[in-house]
């Protein structure tokens, strides 16, 4: 039977907080694949996740398929905006939520990781950050300042990531980022720098599959997953009004499962995938394939008689 393999990896996944977001669910389905996972969590959310797992408020997430626990190898503070700890004002460093962490940047991250496990400890990246401190204004109303935190938070940041990390990684490890559709077309509330955020984004995932394939064997390649309603997606405001709409016009009706991009990333990131890179790979129920959305076919039908 060919099955998803990861016994003996060990996964870093930056962007974990709860139990509700992709991030979470690529981290569970890397584990249910045999990986060790380790996750970079953001320092102002991190107590609060912390909390949950002490007191058993995630156990029914992390319950595993064959009756034991999904339990993270490590749980660092990260905040992706910064590649080290001189990047950081002093006003974030000596934030409450900050100031007891140690060195929650990039570099810091890479640091403790080598510390913890050594050198060549590492053999899949994955990359669940996004933020966009303007993403409810229209482009025409984001600043430059807005404009740049968004590429810097949400694209630069896996470069920094590949940077930093590879050093870490034994040969032919996997890499991978999350984008959006927003990247290749419009979505009309997703403002901010957001979209062409998501585009550089992908744009960098393929220079990133060259680069890094010719010097290591590695592979980087993206998932543009459709909409689900996370605690990061739900302040955004539209995102039930995008899932409806994707439910209403995707060839696949149901809504998308946070478990199906998980299933998609160990896939993408295990062996079964080795000639995949330099690829966006859309885990959108199909939506993606639509030049139309599919009630207008009906609409032109009751217009014209048929």
């Amino acid at each position: 039977m060919l099955s998803i393999d990861l016994s003996g990896k060990r996964a870093f996944v930056a962007g974990v907080a709860d139990d509700g977001g992709f991030g979470f669910a690529i981290a569970k389905a890397l584990a249910t694949a045999g990986a060790s996972v380790c996750v970079g969590t953001w320092p102002p959310a991190l107590g609060i996740f912390e909390a949950l797992l002490r007191r058993g408020k995630l156990d029914a997430s992390l319950a595993m398929p064959d009756g034991s626990k999904f339990e993270f190898e490590k749980i660092y503070p990260l905040d992706a905006e910064y590649d080290s700890l001189e990047d950081a004002p002093p006003e974030v460093r000596e934030q409450k939520r900050y100031r007891d962490r140690g060195d929650f940047t990039i570099e810091g991250v890479a640091r403790q990781l080598r510390e913890d496990f050594g050198d060549s400890c590492l053999d899949i990246v994955v990359h669940s950050l996004a933020n966009g401190p303007e993403v409810t204004r229209p482009l025409m109303q984001t600043s430059r300042g807005g404009y740049l935190a968004a590429h810097g938070a949400s694209a630069y940041s896996f470069v920094s990531l590949a940077q930093r990390l590879e050093p870490l990684m034994r040969p032919r490890g996997a890499l991978l980022a999350l984008s959006y559709l927003a990247s290749q077309g419009v979505v009309a509330d997703y403002g901010g720098g957001m979209a062409s955020a998501k585009a550089a984004l992908e744009t960098d995932a393929r220079m990133l599959a060259f680069e890094m394939g010719r010097q290591a064997g590695h592979r980087v390649n993206v998932i543009s997953a459709g909409p689900y309603a996370s605690r990061a997606a739900s302040a955004i405001g539209f995102i039930h009004k995008m899932i409806k709409y994707y439910e209403m016009n995707a060839p696949l009706a149901d809504a998308l499962q946070a478990e199906e991009v998980g299933n998609a990333a160990a896939f993408l990131c295990s062996p079964l995938a080795s000639g995949i890179t330099g690829t966006v790979l859309y885990v959108d129920k199909g939506f993606h394939a639509m030049a139309a959305p599919a009630d207008v076919a009906h609409v032109v039908d009751r217009l014209s008689g048929d």
